[in-house]
């Protein structure tokens, strides 16, 4: 790859390994890179140890959304969902197991996959994208089962409720919406920008980061940051951030939080910001967290640069691995 393509390099997504040791990271341009966070964090470790032990393109996309089952690693690009095992991957070996199309209305269209979640409980997969529907797929058996129908623009973000048999969506539109996956049902709508507390005409409606954690959901993009109650259905706290946020996650007692901005967040539950970690990325778009390995405990961030930032502990950068 020439300086040209690295200089106009944004990273959209990450996933870790099951066992923890190995990052694989999703760019503009299809490419999935696969780094050994063994090598990095190792006593040896030196600038090689930064660099991807495997690159190769996935898609003719980019790859807006990478996730991880078990066995496998699963990467969205222009309408296909892929899934690559883990085992042959670490080999160096690269051959799709599957690759699945959502049921599109159209043979011609081909909208671009933005999220992507997880559902254990079933062993299902939420796909949302550029046809403003959300597909759930049986992973057992690769068959895209159903089709959420509601939202008015394009999807950005997807997650899932386990105990409430709910999946969460959040779009263009500026609406989240609650489904219940075993009606395929909208349970609630929840018009993020319409409340005054959480509204910024100035920056649009879109709803671009969500996640949930029990009876609480954050979320963000156009208006504010917020935590809602998902029983009360209300934000509890609004967080005084600038830019638009692109993902935010619960980690431990605290909120982080990624977007426009040369850093990491760090935001307390009552809505104080407690520190900005300054990053390499002028602009962030995705952070991910190594729960699979305590050697390996890691957070990472990758957006418009080459670099994906890791951090051994919150408080700074430790160093930055590189396509």
């Amino acid at each position: 790859m020439g300086l040209i393509e690295l200089l106009h390099m944004s990273v959209f997504s990450q996933s870790f390994s099951p066992c923890g040791k190995f990052l694989a990271a999703g760019n503009n341009y299809g490419e999935i890179a696969l780094f050994s966070l063994s090598a990095a964090l190792g006593p040896d470790a030196n600038e090689l140890s930064q660099k991807p032990i495997l690159t190769f393109t996935a898609h003719e996309g980019p790859v807006f959304s990478l996730l991880s089952t078990d066995s496998h690693l699963l990467s969205a690009g222009n309408g296909e969902i892929s899934a690559w095992s883990w085992a042959e991957l670490i080999k160096k070996n690269v051959k799709a197991a599957w690759t699945r199309r959502p049921n599109y209305k159209s043979s011609l269209e081909i909208p671009e996959i933005n999220a992507m979640a997880l559902n254990p409980a079933d062993n299902s997969l939420a796909v949302g994208g550029g046809d403003n529907n959300v597909h759930i797929m049986d992973l057992e058996n690769g068959v895209f089962k159903s089709v959420l129908q509601g939202h008015t623009d394009y999807i950005h973000c997807l997650s899932v409720r386990e105990r409430a048999s709910e999946v969460l969506s959040g779009g263009e539109d500026g609406a989240v919406r609650i489904w219940d996956t075993r009606t395929s049902q909208c349970v609630h709508c929840v018009e993020v920008y319409k409340y005054e507390t959480c509204a910024r005409p100035q920056h649009g409606k879109w709803i671009s980061c969500l996640t949930t954690d029990s009876d609480w959901m954050l979320c963000g993009g156009g208006p504010s940051l917020s935590l809602w109650h998902l029983r009360s259905m209300s934000p509890t706290s609004v967080f005084p951030l600038s830019g638009c946020q692109r993902q935010a996650t619960f980690y431990q007692d605290m909120i982080l939080t990624v977007g426009e901005g040369q850093c990491v967040s760090h935001c307390l539950m009552g809505g104080e910001v407690k520190a900005q970690i300054p990053c390499t990325p002028h602009s962030i778009n995705t952070l991910a967290i190594n729960t699979s390995s305590t050697e390996h405990r890691v957070v990472t961030v990758g957006g418009s640069s080459d670099h994906i930032d890791v951090f051994t502990n919150l408080s700074y950068k430790a160093f930055s691995l590189r396509f």
